[in-house]
């Protein structure tokens, strides 16, 4: 059965960002797939949407129950791929993911939905919302992460910065690909994952700041500035 998680979302400035960092770092452990000591990775992902851009309209309602699907790679490597399905349930979310493979993500760019492979539930329900809805390629969004953990709770902590996206562009395959700023100058975003609490030597870190949460995808955010930028 799959575990909904609590997700918390705030945009901050570089410099609250450098303090929480610092002060987190002696208190968690950076994600295990961390690159480097500064960051751990770079993320591109493509969403999809359907010509009425309902994922899009959906989380600027703020509707309580909505889900996305995207394709995901890390660090510009697309072995894997990571077909995945974001649900949203009020303030929990919860994350279907499953690999595909490159000849599978080529047949989807060219609407060739017979030709990738179906055998995984999560990939069927993703072939029957593009042949029906249908589903296309809808925005790239780039971003690099650091990430920290701490094992009670499973509780998550990540600083997303240099958030960008491809102008009308959704082949995540072109290293080349021109993109735009996506969110202010001098800001990232920070979000905060647990399973049931925030450990409470971690959520006193994050009070000794300040932190205004807001409703915030990075998704509408690069597609918001895509129409009116």
């Amino acid at each position: 059965m799959q575990e909904y998680r609590y997700e918390l979302k705030f945009i901050i400035t570089d410099d609250i960002a450098a303090v929480l960092k610092h002060q987190l770092a002696m208190v968690m452990e950076l994600d295990s797939h961390s690159v480097a000591q500064d960051y751990s990775y770079d993320i591109r992902s493509l969403y999809f949407d359907d010509p009425y851009s309902t994922a899009f309209f959906e989380k600027l309602a703020s509707e309580e129950y909505r889900q996305k699907y995207r394709i995901r790679m890390y660090n510009g490597d697309p072995h894997p791929l990571m077909l995945e399905c974001k649900h949203k349930d009020l303030y929990f979310t919860f994350k279907e993911a499953h690999p595909i493979s490159m000849h599978d993500y080529r047949c989807l760019m060219d609407s060739d939905f017979d030709g990738v492979d179906g055998s995984d539930p999560l990939v069927r329900r993703f072939l029957t919302a593009c042949r029906a809805t249908p589903l296309r390629p809808s925005t790239i969004v780039d971003y690099r992460r650091l990430a920290f953990t701490y094992p009670l709770s499973d509780t998550r902590i990540t600083f997303d910065q240099d958030i960008r996206s491809g102008r009308y562009a959704t082949d995540m395959m072109d290293a080349d690909l021109p993109t735009f700023q996506a969110i202010d100058t001098g800001q990232m975003v920070l979000e905060v994952k647990c399973n049931e609490f925030i450990p409470e030597h971690i959520l006193s870190v994050l009070e000794s700041v300040p932190l205004c949460r807001q409703s915030l995808s990075k998704f509408a955010q690069c597609r918001t500035r895509g129409v009116y930028y």
